[in-house]
């Protein structure tokens, strides 16, 4: 660590994140944020359950695919495949986005990307790795979409329990989360993005 970053005073973009450099100087936490009006609240009356992100081993979308078939709710996949895992779709995803209930749209960006949150009932996040900080968390909430997140890396700092959407420590967990979608307010979701995670907020922070 030292011979890395000597003195250098650094900003983590969570708690999460200082734990590989327990001895770094840290001078505080910046929780990313975004332009409140990047998007909008969404009713989530498509009816699907949502996963988005890169196709790769520690984003587990094997896991979603599991939650959504047990729950007997549609999962949509809007996610992109890097180069780099390439042989890890072809060989271990590719056959799993034949099962009946899953959909995959591609990579998808500005309003598709809104529409697609907003319409869906709840994100999937069934990470299986430290994630620094998982920006499309917040980008669930802007829409008034709850997150059913494991507990892993930044997760338990950006996700309230309960109130924004659920953490969990199994697929069973998980699928049991998704059965109480109903008890959590979409519009509190965005309420609590519009205080906590916001553009503004950041660059004051």
């Amino acid at each position: 660590v030292h011979a890395e970053f000597g003195d250098m005073p650094l900003v983590s973009i969570s708690g999460s994140q200082r734990a590989p450099l327990p001895h770094a100087r840290w001078l505080g936490t910046v929780h990313h944020g975004l332009p409140l009006e990047l998007h909008q609240l969404g009713a989530g009356r498509g009816g699907y359950l949502a996963f988005l992100g890169r196709i790769s081993p520690e984003k587990r979308l094997d896991r979603a695919i599991e939650i959504a078939r047990r729950c007997g709710v549609p999962l949509r996949v809007a996610a992109k495949i890097d180069r780099a895992d390439r042989e890890y779709f072809d060989t271990r995803i590719r056959h799993l986005l034949d099962t009946p209930g899953v959909e995959f749209v591609g990579e998808l960006g500005g309003a598709s990307k809104d529409r697609f949150l907003g319409d869906a009932r709840a994100l999937l996040f069934p990470i299986d790795w430290p994630e620094p900080f998982g920006l499309v968390v917040i980008e669930a909430m802007a829409c008034g979409t709850p997150v059913v997140a494991f507990r892993r890396g930044s997760v338990v700092e950006i996700l309230d329990d309960g109130v924004t959407g659920f953490v969990v420590d199994t697929v069973d967990e998980a699928v049991a989360a998704v059965q109480q979608l109903d008890t959590i307010d979409r519009g509190r979701c965005r309420s609590v993005f519009e205080g906590r995670f916001s553009a503004a907020r950041m660059a004051r922070d």
